[in-house]
Order: C-alpha cells, then structure tokens, then sequence
C-alpha cells in the first residue's frame, strides 16, 4: 500500500547546518522524530517534511516563498514480480491524474549493455506503468528514451530485456536521439546554452513521465527524475555523450529541462537502485520501494532522503531550481 504524505512549508530562511549542506540529515533510529517545534512527528511525517524542506532549499535557501503542497507515493515493491502491475496502478491512481484521451510518454533511463545490473530502469516496472495510464484511459501511451552512451538504442533495449517484456515494444518506442525536433527558448535559463533542440514525441506529450532508477551519480551525487531527463536530449544533435551540456554546467542544464518540461511525472524504479560510483560502474542496492509524484523536485528529495546519500549533492543545484 502506498504511504502518501503531504508536506507544507511557507518560507525558509536558509539551511541552519552550513557545514552539511542543507540540513537535510538522516532520521534518527526511534519511531518518533522531533519536529521543528519541539513535537513529535512519525517517520512518515519526517519524510514529507523533509521532502519540503528540500524542494525550498532547490528553489531558494535565502528567500522567502510559499510552497503548495506537494504529494509524493513510496510504495513497497520487494521484488521485480507481477505484483508491481496492481502495485503501480494503486499508485498512479492515488494521484487522480486527468490524462483520459491525453498523450503520455514515458521515459526510462537506458544507459549500458548490462540486463543484469541495476543500471537500467527495469522493463516490468515500464510496462506496468504502461498497462496502468492505459487502464486510466490515456488516448495512447508510448515509450522514449535517447540513450546518451550508445547508439544503436533498440539493440541496447533488447538487451536490458525490453523486447521481451512489453509485447510490440518497436511499435511503441521512440529513439529520441533520431527524433524530429524543435527549437525551444527556455522561458527559464540556467545554463549557458540559450536555445535547447528537444525531440517532437517529448514536447507533444500531455504527460512526460520521467521513470529514472534510483542511482547515485559521481558527478552530481544523484541521478533521479530531473537528471533523467537529459535523455530526452537527442544525440544526434549534441552528440555523445552530450558533453555539451556538461560543459554548461550540468545542474544548470537540469534545471533548464525541469523548466521546459511542465507537463511532468515522475516514477522512481528504487526497486534495486544503485551506489558506489553511480550511474554506470556502482553496485546493486535492494531499497524496495517506487516512488512517484507530480513535483520532481519533492520525489527527488524523497529519494534522496530515503536513500541516505550524502547531502552535498544538493550544494549547486538549490540555487537553480
């Protein structure tokens, strides 16, 4: 069953721990926690306020701001098994999305030739997202990605077991690297590059939903919903593997995306995540959850806070996002 949270916060006025970051420390071991005034609070309310904390502190940690409330799902999910299909449904339905008739892409994070590691998002935890929005009456609902490390997509897709997991996978995926694009103007910029070309199939969704595995990332700390979408990038522009938006500075170029995908959700695959020298070369870690939320920033933060990464990772992308 899902644990949903729901988590408010109307102003920060900066992180109080400076040495560690933004404050944002693992909880204690008790079953209650002391909140910021003294009381108590469950575990479950430390995570969404954790999670708010973090989306302030992404956002701004010198000003004030009214945040609304943002609902992010950790849903237990011990194994990769067909109970992930009434899992990811029960899921999905809880957060009353409105996407009858609508267009919705879903992207995953494909990466290497390894189906037996924990690089790739899973291909059952794709089509149960899959077989769930159609269930919800989506208008059509394909599959996307434009892998940054190889170039034959479709061979690496066989091999992380796509084919044959989601029956007539070739006549619902789109190579985003080989895509039509579009010349956008982020109405937000924070990197360098002023103009972004972004793939037809992403822009025309109705509903791009990020479905990244939960990694560390030895660059940026994490790679989570937001830094999956440098996938819908194509390739076949900025070449691989995209060093382009490396060199504008990969939190700003996250940022840029986040703002020029509004249209957004996000589903974390924690089901077997990944640490050590993430998001290639590290090793499988079993956390058992997915999680998902209409803020990629505050499903993000929950990742991050329920994983126990370090928090220095936030240390550059809270300034921009």
């Amino acid at each position: 069953m899902a644990s949903q949270s729901t988590a408010r916060f109307r102003k920060t006025t900066g992180p109080k721990n400076r040495g560690r970051g933004p404050g944002l420390c693992p909880p204690p071991t008790g079953d209650q926690i002391a909140g910021p005034t003294g009381e108590s609070m469950t575990r479950r309310e430390w995570m969404a306020a954790a999670a708010g904390t973090a989306a302030l502190c992404l956002s701004s940690c010198s000003t004030e701001r009214a945040v609304a409330p943002a609902l992010v799902s950790v849903v237990k999910a011990p194994a990769y098994d067909q109970t992930i299909y009434d899992t990811m449904r029960r899921m999905l339905a809880s957060h009353q999305l409105d996407i009858r008739g609508r267009k919705v892409v879903l992207k995953p994070n494909l990466v290497e030739f390894e189906p037996e590691s924990s690089i790739n998002t899973n291909p059952l935890v794709v089509h149960a997202a899959l077989e769930a929005f159609r269930a919800m009456g989506a208008g059509s609902v394909q599959i996307a990605e434009g892998p940054g490390h190889r170039r034959n997509t479709m061979d690496l897709a066989d091999a992380a077991g796509y084919r044959r997991i989601v029956p007539n996978f070739e006549d619902l995926f789109t190579d985003l690297n080989l895509d039509d694009v579009t010349r956008v103007y982020p109405t937000r910029q924070f990197s360098r590059v002023d103009k972004l070309y972004l793939p037809n199939t992403a822009l025309g969704a109705d509903l791009l939903v990020s479905m990244a595995k939960m990694k560390t990332h030895h660059w940026v700390g994490a790679t989570l919903s937001m830094k999956n979408l440098f996938g819908v990038v194509p390739s076949g522009i900025y070449g691989w593997p995209k060093n382009v938006l490396h060199w504008a500075g990969i939190d700003e170029s996250i940022a840029d995306l986040h703002a020029a995908f509004p249209r957004h959700f996000a589903i974390v695959d924690g089901i077997v995540g990944m640490e050590g020298n993430g998001p290639i070369q590290g090793v499988p870690k079993h956390a058992g959850v997915l999680v998902a939320g209409r803020d990629p920033v505050a499903v993000d933060a929950t990742c991050w806070i329920r994983s126990r990464l370090p928090t220095c990772g936030w240390r550059r992308k809270r300034k921009h996002t």
